[in-house]
This record gives C-alpha cells, sequence and structure tokens, in this order.
C-alpha cells in the first residue's frame, strides 16, 4: 500500500478494513465486540467503514489484543522539568532527597 499517495479517507478505510479481517480472524462478532468494548453495535460499524475516532481504534484494538500494532507511533515518555524549554537536559538517573545536608562545624 502505497501510503503518501493515498487520501486520508482511503487511510481509515484501510484502517477499518484491518480492524474488521483482524475481528473476523478471531472469530468475533460486531455485537460481542460492541459489549466487549461498551462501545455501540454502529460505533463498530462505522469503524469498519472507515469513520470512528482515534479513541474507539484504540478500545477496539485493545480489546483484539492488537495495541501493539500502534506501539510505533507512541512517542517515549518525556518528563523535561527544564526552566528552559527546547534546552538539552541529560536524563534524570535517580530521585534526589536521599542524601542530607552536612552541618557546618562551628
Amino acid at each position: 500500500m502505497e501510503s503518501v499517495s493515498l487520501s486520508v479517507r482511503d487511510i481509515t478505510e484501510e484502517i477499518g478494513a484491518r480492524i474488521k479481517a483482524l475481528r473476523l480472524r478471531r472469530n468475533i462478532t460486531q455485537r460481542r465486540l460492541a459489549e466487549a468494548t461498551l462501545l455501540s453495535l454502529n460505533t463498530i460499524k462505522a469503524l469498519e467503514s472507515g469513520d470512528a475516532r482515534l479513541s474507539t481504534v484504540v478500545a477496539v484494538l485493545r480489546e483484539l489484543d492488537a495495541l501493539h500494532a500502534i506501539a510505533s507511533f507512541l512517542p517515549e515518555p518525556a518528563f523535561d522539568e527544564s526552566p528552559h524549554p527546547g534546552a538539552r537536559v541529560r536524563p534524570r538517573q535517580r530521585a534526589t532527597g536521599g542524601r542530607r545536608k552536612r552541618r557546618q562545624k562551628d
């Protein structure tokens, strides 16, 4: 599939078709999938025809045990607490708070 030349609609229809194929390979009815994901039957039908929200796709892939299929799209968690956004900051190696300040001798 040449994704560069496909429209957004073509891509969403392809995703819907692949989810439908996965559901059928697992021998799960649309109704059973709707009940398991707490979505309506019409939502499942819309998803399989290429018309669904991303949250619906995630819920269905989770139920079909195929959430790993979108893992490459998820970024690594980043915790940048830098006061200078965009500055290169070394990732934290350990938590702070384990050391006590030394008392100065008089």
